[in-house]
């Protein structure tokens, strides 16, 4: 019983990890393109 606990737990860290990722990475490509945009503005 408790490896099948252990395991459910890993696989819903992993789910988590996953989207905290995603949302990571977005938020990094939303901060280029926001700077880009300013930069080029700015020029």
């Amino acid at each position: 019983m408790a490896k099948e606990e252990i395991k459910k737990l890993l696989e819903n860290s992993k789910k988590d990890l996953d989207v905290d990722y995603d949302n990571f990475v977005k938020s990094i490509k939303d901060d280029l393109s926001s700077f880009k945009k300013k930069t080029l503005d700015q020029i």
